[in-house]
């Protein structure tokens, strides 16, 4: 059996990176978790190849080559996945589909001939049993969730890895918190399962012997959600691993405010390298918080926790939301001022939408105010609910207030005051090309052609004769800021364009 793993193509968005992406001549910012952990528990006679659009075409050789397809999407992917399903479905290759993309939405997609839904270590075996007896079923699902002790370490061998810009490991899966626009628990449930330390040095270990030495993203949803696990645990195998490969692997991941209110883990953390946390920060609006179901955030000074976070020399990145129930037109300019207090330059903001399987997607349905399902990108400009503010104000708000947030002036406002508050590491990473391609097209692309040359050429003096360690990190924000205004201009046009 040869099976054809297929990733299909994300969008223009901010979490594509794409526009910074070629600063470091990288072609994906990250790989197929799902699809390469699936790969390792398929029967080891099948022959496997995978064809990540993200970073190659499909080909009809491709196509020509399999006996079955296999796909996996998330929801933000669904133009490119349909069109992937449509080149199998005329070549007569058979598909598989899965993750969240199908699990939430799997009836949108009729010409699929199987679908492998939930999490693969329990679905995907029923699927193989029954292809043996040749009794194949259209849909596996399970409301049961596994026991991550029992997943496999990913094939990294299929990816052409240095085409990425980061690997990725996933430590745990679910969330204990109820915030009713989230989808996590919907899916992984609030029960925090964990794959051993042995687990994760294992595949750690296994990128090393790929050659893979630059940062990785630890894709939890909330890291810190078994802290004590990870206190006793993890942390300290890490620590000791980054010591034994006498190496300063840079980590990232995602997790709750409430990581400030813990000094050792913040200490822990920072000494097994991670150097940056992205927090579903939402709002500074305590009443949206209470509506939504995100108590956990509220009651506290989110600023100052935000300043603990970086003080430990680990980075803020902040997701935001706006087009609540309770929010008012005071709300863009809240945020505004927030955000460029915070310091947080990577202030991921979209407009509020209800994702199939959320209690806010019910609640929507409910009161006949949802309009059709979510693109996955919540920062088109677009919401795919009736909100209770005028849609014209919100879009309007929100688009007033990105332009804002993203104009040169205040986003290098923002690095700065991120660069004071920063402990950089301690370690001196190893050099890489890609930092010598990135300073160089930088400095040409932002320092001399583009409109942001002023704001550029200060920040990067202030930084050298203030910060410099912190140099490679303004590098890469000032990088960023580039690919954040690129998709707000292409949002931009595209909200104009459908307005005419």
């Amino acid at each position: 059996m040869k099976i054809l793993l297929i990733y299909p193509e994300f969008p223009d968005t901010f979490w594509s990176f794409k526009h910074a992406l070629k600063f470091v001549d990288k072609k994906a910012s990250l790989p197929p978790l799902g699809l390469l952990t699936v790969a390792s528990m398929l029967p080891e006679s099948w022959e496997r190849k995978l064809v990540d659009l993200n970073v190659a075409p499909l080909l009809q050789k491709d196509i020509e080559w399999a006996d079955m397809a296999f796909v996996s999407a998330m929801t933000v992917q669904q133009e490119s996945a349909r069109k992937v399903i449509d080149l199998c479905n005329k070549a007569g290759l058979k598909i598989v589909a899965g993750g969240p993309l199908f699990t939430t939405e799997h009836e949108a997609f009729p010409t699929v001939d199987h679908f492998v839904l939930n999490e693969a270590e329990l679905t995907l075996q029923p699927f193989i049993d029954d292809m043996e007896k040749g009794e194949l079923q259209k849909c596996y699902s399970t409301g049961e969730y596994p026991d991550l002790t029992l997943t496999p370490t990913p094939q990294w061998h299929l990816l052409d890895i240095q085409k990425y810009a980061s690997m990725a490991v996933q430590f745990s899966r679910g969330c204990p918190y109820k915030c009713d626009f989230c989808n996590v628990t919907a899916m992984l449930g609030h029960k925090i399962r964990t794959k051993t330390g042995d687990q994760i040095i294992t595949e750690l270990d296994a990128l090393r012997r790929q050659g893979w030495k630059d940062s990785i993203f630890f894709v939890d949803d909330n890291f810190i959600a078994h802290k004590s696990y990870l206190k006793k645990v993890l942390l300290p195998r890490l620590i000791e691993w980054q010591a034994g490969n006498r190496t300063s692997t840079k980590f990232y991941t995602e997790c709750s405010i409430n990581l400030a209110d813990d000094p050792e883990l913040l200490d822990l953390m920072a000494s097994a390298g991670f150097t940056q946390v992205f927090i579903g920060i939402e709002t500074p609006d305590d009443m949206a918080l209470q509506s939504c179901g995100k108590q956990h955030n509220t009651s506290r000074n989110m600023l100052e926790n935000i300043r603990k976070i970086q003080n430990a020399g680990i980075e803020v990145q902040g997701g935001f939301i706006v087009g609540f129930d309770t929010d008012t037109n005071s709300i863009f300019q809240k945020q505004i001022e927030f955000i460029q207090k915070s310091g947080i330059v990577t202030a991921m903001v979209g407009i509020l939408q209800a994702l199939p399987g959320t209690k806010l997607y019910e609640r929507m349905k409910k009161e006949g105010r949802l309009l059709y399902n979510s693109s996955g990108d919540n920062a088109d400009s677009n919401t795919n609910i009736i909100p209770k503010m005028d849609a014209e104000v919100l879009r309007k708000g929100y688009q007033e207030m990105m332009d804002h947030l993203y104009a040169p002036k205040f986003y290098y406002q923002r690095i700065k005051t991120l660069l004071k508050e920063y402990k950089a590491p301690e370690f001196r990473s190893r050099f890489r090309m890609s930092q010598l391609m990135a300073l160089v097209r930088s400095t040409i692309l932002l320092g001399v052609v583009g409109r942001e040359r002023f704001q550029y050429w200060r920040i990067m003096t202030w930084t050298f004769f203030n910060r410099q360690k912190s140099l490679p990190l303004a590098i890469t924000l000032a990088i960023y800021g580039h690919h954040f205004r690129k998709v707000c201009q292409l949002h931009l046009k595209q909200v104009q364009k459908a307005s005419i």
